[in-house]
């Protein structure tokens, strides 16, 4: 079972890559590490026009089975922002679409912060949460570390479908620690899984994220997902990462497509 680690130091974008049985949910690949890896074949495509991450929109349009390639392309390129598609095939089919942005700082005197962490207790202060070994958790789970700091379990039939959980990753070693992040961002189950009473298919549909500051290495991240509205087969769901600081790292969204 190849690590975050071990899965990239041997990545080629233009070669590609079949992805281990590991980093699956279900037969697809884990939306995760398909947006990490797009990331990474751009900064590797572009590696002296790069600024940090910024932002992305990633749809996930098709199973990301057998070989997967990456092709990214520089849209734009300004005086502070770096737009770039990346477009992921399986076996030759579109799997997956990534817009990029990458953005240099500029001096501003604006500056604010009003996205607090959630009141929580520290990692090690909270239970270990084994969600690989729940029967319904997809394989990729097993190469996270998860400790529940309060919201709601899967399946546990919530009303108030909210999941907040420390995650880090097994071995992310030598991986830039925003491409590390981005791997782990998605790991959560879609929150309105906290209202289902008995396991069902659900699925994300895309994802959109910004990264806020600059992402530290190796240590617990807390995540939050909370699914805002849920109706027609369809949820609508807020994402947040804090470091352990405090400090709000990334906020996203995501559209899941629901089957119960």
């Amino acid at each position: 079972m190849p690590s975050l680690s071990e899965l990239l130091s041997s990545f080629d974008p233009k070669q590609g890559l079949v992805l281990p049985d590991s980093w699956r949910q279900g037969r697809t690949a884990y939306g995760g590490i398909i947006t990490a890896l797009g990331v990474l074949a751009a900064e590797r495509a572009y590696p002296e026009s790069m600024p940090p991450l910024r932002s992305v929109q990633v749809s996930f349009i098709g199973p990301a089975v057998g070989l997967l390639t990456f092709a990214p392309q520089v849209l734009r390129e300004g005086k502070s922002v770096v737009n770039v598609g990346v477009d992921v095939h399986a076996d030759g089919a579109l799997a997956a679409r990534l817009i990029l942005v990458f953005g240099r700082a500029r001096d501003s005197a604006i500056a604010h912060d009003f996205c607090a962490q959630p009141s929580v207790g520290k990692p090690l202060a909270c239970r270990e949460f084994k969600l690989s070994e729940m029967p319904f958790a997809p394989a990729f789970t097993q190469n996270f570390q998860m400790r529940p700091a309060g919201g709601a379990l899967p399946i546990s039939g919530a009303p108030h479908p909210e999941l907040l959980i420390w995650m880090r990753h097994n071995d992310a070693n030598g991986v830039d620690p925003a491409v590390a992040l981005v791997a782990m961002a998605d790991a959560l189950p879609p929150a309105a899984f906290t209202s289902f009473t008995a396991p069902a298919p659900i699925s994300s549909i895309n994802w959109s994220f910004d990264l806020l500051e600059p992402v530290p290495a190796g240590e617990w991240f807390l995540l939050r997902s909370f699914s805002e509205h849920a109706r027609d087969g369809y949820s609508s769901q807020d994402m947040h990462v804090w470091n352990e600081e405090g400090q709000l790292l990334m906020r996203g969204r995501q559209s899941v497509a629901v089957f119960a």
